[in-house]
């Protein structure tokens, strides 16, 4: 995987939208300040993964809707990675991800965060 400027880390799914809505926010803002940006889904997150997975999650104002914000996040440029180790171990398959997300290791994680400028662990 590519390293970028920004790594926001999420590890909550559905169960904690207000989580989930701060970190795509945060990583869409890094990519308006023209950073490179890369959200890693790790634990219960890796749900999101899944096509359709934001539908729906939306805690209110002043937050847009995390559908919206993957949509401009993604045509922005930025990335998304998922652990694949987590996504094992939830009784996930590769098949049933996005396939334009990366399913990354262990290795691949801490690359992400050494290289990054900054990052943004939401646990």
């Amino acid at each position: 995987m590519q390293t970028t400027a920004f790594v926001a880390t999420i590890f909550d799914g559905k169960s904690n939208p207000n989580k989930v809505t701060v970190a795509f926010t945060m990583a869409l803002n890094a990519l308006k300040k023209g950073h490179s940006a890369t959200i890693i889904l790790m634990v219960e997150a890796v749900e999101l993964g899944k096509p359709g997975a934001t539908d729906g999650i939306d805690i209110g104002a002043p937050f847009e809707p995390v559908s919206d914000l993957l949509e401009k996040y993604r045509a922005a440029g930025g990335k998304i990675a998922i652990c694949g180790a987590c996504m094992k171990h939830n009784g996930m398959s590769a098949e049933e991800m996005d396939p334009a997300y990366e399913i990354i290791t262990a290795p691949d994680v801490i690359d992400l965060l050494m290289n990054a400028e900054g990052s943004l662990q939401i646990t």
